[in-house]
C-alpha cells in the first residue's frame, strides 16, 4: 500500500517541480518593449538593438533621431550617448548591457532610468570584430531627480 501511495504522487510532485522550475525560468514573451529613438545610419545602435533582442527583449526602433526625446525626458546632454530607450517608463541612454537593464526592472528604484554617457568601447553594440577585442572600463550610471528636481547619478554598475 505506501509503494501505491508513493507512486501515486510521484506525477503530483514531477508537476510541481516542473511549475517551480518554469515561473524561475525568464520567459521571453514576458519582458517589456524597448522603444529605441536613434539616427537610422548608426550602426552601433543597430548592434545594441540585437543585444537587446538576444536577451529576450522585443525592440520598436524610431529612426528619427534621439535628441527631442532625450530633452522631452529631461537629460542632460552631458549623459547622452546615440539612442535613447524607453522601458517600462525607464529611460536607458546609450549602450547599456541586458543584465544591466533586467536588474533595473527586478529592482524598481525610484529613478528616471540608466545612463551609459558616450560610446565606450566593449559596451553593447560598440564590441563589434572592428574593435578587436578592445574593452575599456565604463559605468552605467542611475539617474533620478532631487525632490528640488535636479538631476543626480550614481554608479549603478562597473563593466
Amino acid at each position: 500500500m505506501k509503494r501505491r501511495s508513493l507512486l501515486a504522487s510521484l506525477p503530483a510532485v514531477f508537476l510541481t517541480g516542473t511549475a517551480s522550475a518554469w515561473a524561475a525560468a525568464p520567459e521571453k514573451s514576458r519582458l517589456p518593449i524597448v522603444d529605441v529613438w536613434k539616427d537610422p545610419s548608426c550602426g552601433c545602435c543597430k548592434f545594441w538593438v540585437e543585444h537587446m533582442r538576444a536577451h529576450g527583449f522585443q525592440v520598436r526602433q524610431h529612426e528619427d533621431g534621439n535628441q527631442e526625446i532625450r530633452a522631452r525626458l529631461g537629460l542632460p546632454d552631458a549623459l547622452g550617448s546615440c539612442h535613447t530607450a524607453l522601458v517600462n517608463d525607464y529611460l536607458l541612454e546609450g549602450h547599456i548591457p541586458a543584465e544591466d537593464v533586467l536588474r533595473l526592472l527586478k529592482l524598481g528604484p525610484d529613478a528616471i532610468g540608466l545612463a551609459n554617457p558616450g560610446m565606450p568601447i566593449g559596451s553593447p553594440g560598440m564590441d563589434g570584430p572592428a574593435y578587436r577585442g578592445r574593452m575599456d572600463p565604463y559605468s552605467v550610471l542611475l539617474v533620478s531627480k532631487t525632490p528640488g528636481g535636479q538631476i543626480k547619478t550614481r554608479v549603478f554598475a562597473r563593466h
